[in-house]
């Protein structure tokens, strides 16, 4: 895997997105050569072509991306594939459409735009056929093997069978779905692969009690002969995005790599939130009004809703957001919103969804209580109860609450004990990785999650 913005992203995903981008660049290229001639150097290089064959390339990318092309784990068939390519290719030609309409200048040649998209749509589902078969060839996956019996092994074995772009196949006892077998039953495993040229290429250790049960000297033996040997954690930790609190102690905090908060960093962050911030107020100031008298007509009580929440080094504030919910919503007390909560206003849902009701807590970012990237602030009601609940839930406060966050991003709405737990591994994975580039890539992704509707807060 490659690790960028301090995230890591499967290595097949990667060369999927570079070839694209070059049999994308390529086929508009070939048009242009094909239906310019012999002007088509003029063209590329006095004309801009390249540049605008360029910003094509980009903008193919990126539909892709807003339709999930680069994300297999929420693409449900092989045929799904294919009917999310026509869709990116529908909404380029209308994009591009509208853009030769508004600004003729960026047209290239007569009928090179057409002629290229055609060649897209062709090289796209050829190249998405063979990626397809090449990356279910067993020679080109890594050969693992899970040592381990419980559920933590069970749930290593089940990420890997369906993340086909992490390039792992399961191999030996374990891809039979053995796990029952004890300590024994892995050093003979273990020692049967300690050969010249072993049959696997990893090992990774889901033990859940490891204290004197680890088989260290065949572990040793592999890893001598080049059979790479991996924590569990660690490898879910970097498949998906998260830092999994099964297993995890304080020494794991203690002596891994992250967590290093500097007050240098928290300057610079604190100046792109300021900024971010205050861009995103000047640009939503006009649009205010109307959402002030939408509130004001959909339902009784106040337009502007306050809340105390948790903030950083467990100090209390109060957040400011546009009201969503019926006037009376908690009179019989605190508790978390849920899908289809009949607390919620009609233009709540939809505020919710488009993120719209978070535009007022930009004065908080403003006044220093939030940033605009961090984990989402909570109610000190429920703080104290999840701080008994859940181990290391604390160190979410170790930084400012945010108004998006990588649990926003990469997780929907926590509405129970156990969802908040999943969003707490993903606020400590941010924690761990905290950078200005992971908070560029968070506001990034927060586009397609407002675009797309995903989740609600």
């Amino acid at each position: 895997m490659i690790r960028l913005f301090n995230v890591y992203y499967p290595t097949r995903t990667l060369v999927l997105l570079l070839c694209e981008a070059l049999l994308v660049g390529g086929s508009f290229l070939l048009a242009t050569a094909y239906l310019v001639g012999p002007d088509a150097y003029i063209a590329l290089m006095y004309e801009n072509g390249l540049l605008k064959i360029l910003s094509i390339t980009v903008l193919t990318l990126l539909l892709s991306y807003y339709f999930d092309l680069y994300e297999p784990q929420r693409i449900s068939g092989r045929w799904e594939i294919y009917f999310r390519l026509l869709l990116v290719l529908s909404v380029l030609c209308f994009l591009l459409g509208a853009i030769v309409f508004v600004y003729p200048g960026i047209y290239i040649g007569p009928h090179v735009f057409t002629l290229g998209i055609a060649l897209v749509a062709i090289v796209l589902v050829s190249w998405r056929s063979a990626y397809e078969w090449i990356i279910g060839l067993s020679a080109l996956c890594e050969r693992v093997y899970v040592l381990g019996n419980g559920e933590r092994a069970h749930t290593v074995i089940e990420t890997l069978r369906t993340r086909r772009d992490a390039g792992m196949e399961v191999v030996a006892g374990a891809s039979e779905g053995d796990l029952s077998g004890d300590l024994e039953h892995f050093e003979a495993d273990l020692r049967s692969f300690c050969k010249p040229k072993p049959p696997i290429d990893r090992v990774i250790v889901a033990m859940e009690n490891r204290r004197g049960s680890m088989p260290v000297r065949e572990l040793l033996d592999l890893r001598l002969r080049g059979v790479v040997i991996e924590d569990a954690s660690f490898l879910m930790e970097r498949l998906l995005g998260r830092l999994p609190l099964d297993g995890l102690n304080p020494s794991a905090l203690i002596f891994t790599h992250g967590f290093n908060v500097k007050a240098s960093q928290q300057i610079v962050r604190r100046i792109v939130s300021i900024l971010v911030s205050f861009t995103g107020l000047m640009i939503c100031l006009p649009f205010i009004p109307f959402i002030m008298l939408a509130v004001r007509l959909s339902s009784p009580g106040p337009i502007f809703f306050k809340q105390t929440r948790v903030g950083l080094r467990g100090r209390e504030f109060s957040v400011i957001k546009f009201r969503t919910m019926a006037q009376d919503a908690e009179a019989n007390g605190a508790k978390w919103a849920t899908k289809d909560d009949p607390r919620i206003t009609r233009l709540g849902k939809f505020m919710r969804k488009t993120r719209l009701d978070e535009i007022p807590q930009l004065w908080n970012v403003l006044r220093g209580e939030m940033g605009f990237v961090g984990p989402r602030p909570e109610r000190p009601e429920f703080v104290k109860w999840l701080d008994t609940e859940i181990p290391f839930y604390e160190l979410r406060h170790i930084i400012r609450p945010g108004i998006t966050g990588w649990a926003q991003v990469r997780y929907r709405y926590g509405a129970s004990l156990e969802e908040t737990k999943r969003k707490l591994e993903y606020d400590l994975y941010y924690v761990k990785h905290l950078s200005i580039g992971l908070d560029l890539l968070i506001m990034f992704e927060t586009v397609k999650t407002i675009i797309l509707r995903r989740g609600a807060q």
